[in-house]
């Protein structure tokens, strides 16, 4: 899958495949095997993507969520707390946070990691020390449900864990679709909506454009700009070499009105494109449709589902399990001021994040 996303990310330049995204993708032999994990590279490049920015990542898009949820609860938390976040941030700037190398990068929200067993880590760290000897590592998208062995083999080797945001994972997801009614709900929606689902074979060359037209109505007219913009480019490459699954479902002219792409690695799903047309009617049920189309793949394989951050009270809702999700730093080699920033954005998201992801239900 590596040389696949390799050979996709190396052909183009990387604002044709995701608008808002400057990057260099390079591939890590990690051991004496044929195991490959890819890298992206930055040198602090503003507006990023917040997928290869930490910047963006704990600033642009905090400052958002702080805004956002702030003003919505009865008492005003985010007017204050956006200041800090402000100051903090400017340190984190000054700081050249963004001078980083992110491993097992695949440019989608939810990364996917191996078994630990299959890499070598000391291998990887000392590639990269090696190669960007003047860049902090990276890895994010890790939990403890799922990865507690990598986070404490990098702890080990003397990574910062910091907190990024929750996330809401699904084990044994057929027992779940019996056991919660919003899933037996969302099931028979699946089987009785009067739009037609067509599965991943069934996309073709007219509907790459469609499908990045839902993913902005949802994901960047709905929410944020800051999230990836996926171009028309990405949806097709992607789905041609196999690293995303599509499902849809066609209105009786043939039309996509909502699509969702599956990411898959080993037992874990994820599903890193979710769109639809926000302009329909919500007792249509489009989101519902795609979640259970999600849950009805990893049913039909077994598998575990990471459905990242977003949508909180309706993952609750369908037995979701919340996860604080964390990125891992190694930044002791770098300059001072590099590393009192990794230590001040340690501190803030454990002493303020923290506490509001699980607070709000975030």
């Amino acid at each position: 899958m590596a040389i696949k996303l390799a050979k996709i990310h190396g052909a183009v330049p990387p604002k044709q495949l995701v608008s808002n995204l400057e990057t260099v993708v390079e591939i890590l032999h990690v051991d004496e095997g044929d195991a490959l994990i890819p890298v992206t590279i930055n040198n602090g490049e503003p507006c990023n993507a917040w997928i290869c920015s930490p910047l963006t990542t704990y600033l642009h898009y905090g400052l958002e969520e702080l805004i956002r949820y702030g003003h919505n609860r009865s008492i005003n938390w985010g007017r204050p707390l956006s200041s800090l976040y402000r100051i903090v941030g400017h340190f984190l700037k000054y700081a050249d946070i963004d001078r980083v190398v992110a491993v097992n990068n695949w440019m989608v929200t939810t990364n996917i990691y191996p078994d630990l067993k299959t890499v070598s880590l000391p291998n990887i760290i000392g590639q990269v020390r090696k190669r960007w000897p003047n860049h902090a590592i990276w890895f994010r998208s890790l939990n403890r449900e799922h990865n507690l062995d990598w986070l404490e083999a990098l702890q080990w080797h003397g990574f910062t864990i910091i907190p990024s945001r929750q996330v809401y994972l699904y084990h044994n997801v057929a027992e779940k679709l019996f056991r919660h009614s919003a899933m037996k709900h969302d099931m028979k929606l699946l089987r009785t909506t009067p739009l037609s689902r067509v599965g991943n074979e069934t996309i073709d060359e007219t509907d790459y454009s469609r499908i990045a037209d839902l993913y902005e109505m949802l994901y960047l007219s709905k929410y944020s700009k800051l999230n990836p913009q996926y171009t028309e480019h990405f949806m097709r490459d992607w789905h041609r070499a196999g690293l995303l699954k599509f499902v849809g479902f066609r209105n009786d002219e043939g039309n996509l009105e909502g699509v969702v792409g599956v990411f898959q690695q080993g037992e874990t799903l994820t599903a890193p494109i979710v769109g639809y047309n926000t302009n329909l009617p919500q007792s249509l049920g489009l989101y519902r449709l795609l979640m259970a189309s999600v849950f009805d793949l990893a049913k039909q394989s077994g598998s575990r589902v990471n459905l990242s951050a977003g949508a909180a009270h309706f993952k609750r809702l369908r037995g979701g399990e919340p996860a604080i999700e964390y990125s891992a730093v190694l930044a002791t080699h770098c300059p001072l001021k590099t590393r009192l920033a990794i230590h001040v954005l340690r501190w803030a998201t454990n002493s303020i994040g923290v506490p509001l992801m699980v607070r709000f239900k975030l």
